[in-house]
């Protein structure tokens, strides 16, 4: 066992770019453990020898097995094994919650270090709302699914979170404004190292920005959240719809009328299709 650091998982948040964001804490942590699991242990080690450590260490990542999850889960009994991600608090869109789950189950204690997260981060550059918000995680690579997750939370009155990678950005910026319409909204990335930037905008604006620019580094999206929906009656809707109707398909006559009114798509969508019948 460690030398003071009691036996159990310890979750280390790790720096998201900065080495100087690692806390005392956490780096007293990662001296004393008996072993840390890193999802690459080549960008783990680089932090180890900033900080003078020599802990061995083991890969953990999303194709870790049951059997290397319950092999850990084994050692925690009188070892303290300490969790980290290759960049910021692990479990935040990073592997490692069934570690935890399946640490408690067998009685061992979980420990936190908390520090940096991109998500938290970006969210204090942004200047959007942050009395609730909503973390996505990273949406869809396929563009029917990434549709389709984003129509789900259209109507969500909270501040949006998203995670993106530079080559995808464009097209996850014109999905989003197609979706949800001129919202304000921001682009992150590089936070805390020398090249950190905030682009702030309109949906629309940043996706024309970044349509042909695939920006380098880690990449946090920040949306507005939905305004109040204006209340129209299902007779303006009504007429709105047939003389939409008349010009265009249900979809398209829902997206215009849905912009118009300001409405929810979905509501002027299930009436445009019964209106078509």
């Amino acid at each position: 066992m460690s030398d003071g650091l009691v036996a159990g998982l310890h979750i280390v948040a790790t720096p998201i770019g900065n080495l100087g964001d690692l806390s005392p804490r956490a780096a007293d942590t990662l001296r004393r453990a008996d072993r840390i699991l890193a999802e690459d242990t080549r960008i783990t080690g680089k932090l180890l020898r900033h900080i003078g450590a020599k802990v061995p260490m083991t890969r953990y990542d999303d194709h870790s097995s049951e059997e290397d999850r319950q092999r850990v889960v084994a050692q925690l009994g009188d070892q303290a094994i300490a969790l980290v991600s290759d960049a910021g608090t692990p479990l935040i869109s990073d592997p490692g919650y069934k570690l935890v789950r399946a640490a408690r189950a067998a009685g061992h204690t979980v420990h936190t270090v908390p520090g940096p997260s991109a998500a938290t981060a970006a969210l204090t550059l942004a200047g959007l709302p942050t009395d609730r918000f909503l973390f996505l995680g990273f949406l869809p690579a396929k563009a029917k699914a990434r549709e389709d997750a984003i129509g789900e939370v259209a109507d969500v009155r909270a501040t949006l979170v998203m995670y993106e990678s530079g080559l995808r950005l464009g097209s996850t910026l014109a999905t989003l404004a197609e979706r949800l319409g001129a919202r304000d909204a921001a682009v992150a990335r590089e936070i805390s190292k020398l090249h950190e930037e905030c682009v702030t905008g309109t949906l629309p604006d940043l996706a024309q920005r970044y349509a042909d620019a695939a920006p380098k580094g880690e990449i946090v999206v920040i949306v507005a959240p939905a305004t109040q929906a204006a209340c129209a009656t299902d007779e303006e809707l009504d007429d709105a719809l047939d003389e939409a109707l008349g010009r265009l398909s249900p979809s398209r006559a829902a997206a215009e009328v849905a912009e118009r009114l300001n409405i929810p798509r979905k509501r002027a969508y299930a009436r445009a299709l019964e209106r078509a019948k």
